[in-house]
């Protein structure tokens, strides 16, 4: 096994697949566009949404990068060994190109001639069949072919090298429909002794490290149907943060290099509050939840999000607020998340040199964020008390309460009613609580392991053309300051956030909207034409007009037009869908202005 560290492993996977033929593409912003369905980027194919479906890619049928991720489910998983709020997942793609032999191979010659794995400690695992599905025997014969080629006499079976399962772990696809299929997935032996006798490669357990997996996407689901898809395509995905872990010999994320200073920097912070009441194993379990959800931190902030209420600043300020809770369990009393910031931006601005740009912003932001925890914590040790006078008792919903409004952790409020002689009441009520909480986090995310497809319905499409009407419109209205800051398109709506002091007024929101409607009524062309990123650039910098997220297109783009194209509507870098002429798109109704942050508002409209 090669002695490598992270960003060494990063590069020599992206130099491999390049050798083979794969175009590199930018890792997208971890808040996805025109994409409701999930909060935030959770693996590599949302960049790739449209040419999955079947249009062309500008830079081929051979595609790789690395992908920066969140995933909200994993909250309450961070912690453990191998669980990260967010990460970075390494991914190559083949588009009706290449399909299952030469895909599987691609993956064991990475893993074993590039990073020197010890081929006898890999196993992997196939699609058995299911459903009237039949097992998957190409992957089964090619994992068999491979295992020989290195000596190893590959038995399938249970417990064996190459090991069966059905749709549960090896399939992938939406509930919804759309393009599905079997997977394959490759596991690293870490030589840990089995848990029992039912162990194998899926148990949790921590003696097989899943490090990759290759989705077969050759199925097509419309409603109950499944048919041939008619194009096959690969989607491979494997964690750079597990991978770093298996190569560097460590049990656990938090140990690899690139994590290894942040983990220091809190473990420095607690030696100077040391609580002897504080148990060796929760001590090292909330030093890393403050690693992990302080430097997700300051990649979501650094994609644009800010502390909020709902959606993805929602998800932001608890990820904040989960590292304070577990600093006080530390005893850590003074601010701390500007130390940590510090260090989480050093170890990662090389890879992303926005995270270095914006330091000050992403530390403010984090900071106020402490600040204002640390004030509605106390707001919570009063609630307890005004309970407590209400109703001498306190239930688990309302210890969820207390631990959802005021961040109040059930520890603290069971030894202020041990203190008060005062027995918590029906206190399984409180994880039952969390468990119907947890399960709206993880809605947020289902359905999209693996990669995924957005909504690409009829409505959907005219919701994302009118957007580009919307965002044309409010420059024309407002300035040339005003750019897409983000944007979210569901069947039954749009929704646009961009930058301005100031609400608009009644006057200017109908300017707007006439601009729009007017705009459908003149029955203007899309198209659209590609060109090198920089080219593209120039040509919309010479309209006077913004391209945003600039940084996840690839080096060759597609610009589109809304109008003549020597003095176009609209003129912006995107990958589309559209529709082919504004008349398709009916009548465009503002239905909802916000001030969702300082100097960024929200416009909600529909189509009629």
């Amino acid at each position: 096994m090669k002695d490598l560290k992270y960003n060494e492993i990063r590069e020599k996977y992206l130099d491999f697949f390049k050798k083979k033929g794969h175009a590199e593409i930018p890792s997208a912003p971890l808040v996805p566009e025109n994409d409701p369905s999930v909060l935030f980027v959770n693996a590599g194919m949302f960049p790739l949404v449209p040419f999955l479906m079947g249009e062309k890619h500008p830079k081929g049928t051979r595609l790789t990068n690395s992908q920066r991720c969140v995933r909200t489910g994993d909250i309450d998983e961070a912690g453990n060994n191998f669980h990260c709020t967010s990460f970075e997942m390494l991914g190559n793609w083949s588009l009706n190109d290449y399909f299952k032999e030469e895909a599987i191979r691609y993956t064991l010659e990475f893993f074993v001639g590039e990073l020197g794995l010890d081929i006898n400690n890999i196993y992997a695992s196939v699609f058995g069949g299911e459903d009237g599905i039949p097992e998957d025997k190409v992957s089964i014969s090619t994992w068999e072919n491979l295992f020989k080629e290195y000596g190893i006499d590959a038995k399938v079976g249970e417990g064996e090298r190459i090991q069966k399962f059905g749709k549960k772990e090896n399939w992938w696809g939406l509930d919804s429909g759309g393009p599905c299929g079997p997977d394959s997935e490759i596991f690293y032996d870490t030589g840990k002794e089995p848990c029992g006798e039912n162990c194998n490669i899926n148990c949790n357990c921590g003696k097989y490290i899943e490090i990759g997996n290759n989705v077969f996407m050759e199925y097509l689901k419309e409603g109950d149907d499944l048919k041939p898809l008619g194009r096959h395509n690969v989607d491979f995905g494997g964690g750079l943060e597990r991978i770093t872990a298996v190569i560097q010999k460590v049990d656990n994320v938090y140990e690899i290099d690139i994590y290894k200073p942040i983990l220091e920097k809190i473990q420095e912070i607690t030696e100077k509050n040391i609580d002897t009441k504080v148990n060796t194993g929760d001590m090292l379990k909330s030093q890393r939840i403050i690693v992990d959800h302080i430097k997700a931190s300051t990649w979501i902030v650094m994609d644009g999000v800010v502390p909020s209420s709902n959606q993805q600043g929602y998800i932001l300020r608890r990820l904040i607020r989960r590292a304070v809770r577990h600093a006080k369990k530390l005893n850590i009393k003074q601010p701390f998340t500007k130390e940590i910031a510090e260090v989480a931006i050093d170890q990662f601005s090389p890879t992303y040199p926005e995270l270095d740009e914006k330091r000050e912003e992403i530390i403010k932001i984090i900071e106020e964020e402490e600040i204002k925890f640390n004030n509605t914590l106390e707001n919570g040790l009063k609630e307890l008390e005004n309970l407590l006078e209400q109703k001498n008792k306190i239930s688990g919903e309302d210890a969820f309460k207390l631990y959802e409004t005021y961040g109040l952790p059930l520890e603290v409020t069971e030894e202020i009613l041990a203190e008060k002689n005062i027995t918590l009441k029906e206190r399984q009520n409180f994880f039952s609580a969390q468990e119907e909480h947890q399960e709206k986090s993880r809605t947020a995310s289902k359905g999209l392991f693996k990669g995924g497809l957005a909504d690409t319905s009829e409505v959907s499409v005219r919701y994302h053309t009118a957007t580009h009407l919307l965002l044309a419109s409010l420059r024309k209205v407002l300035g040339e300051h005003v750019y897409q800051k983000g944007s979210n398109i569901t069947p039954e709506r749009l929704r646009l956030d961009f930058p301005n002091e100031s609400k608009l007024t009644s006057e200017e929101l109908k300017q707007v909207e006439d601009l729009v409607n007017s705009a459908i009524k003149q029955e203007l062309n899309v198209t659209f034409e590609e060109h090198p990123k920089e080219e593209a650039l120039k040509i919309i910098e010479k309209y006077s007009s913004t391209s945003s997220f600039e940084e996840k297109y690839p080096d060759i783009v597609k610009v589109y037009y809304i109008g003549d194209k020597e003095a176009p509507f609209s003129i912006e870098l995107c990958n589309g869908p559209h529709v082919n002429n504004t008349k398709e798109l009916g009548k465009f109704k503002i239905v909802k202005q916000e001030n969702i942050g300082a100097g960024v508002k929200r416009i909600k409209a529909i189509l009629k």
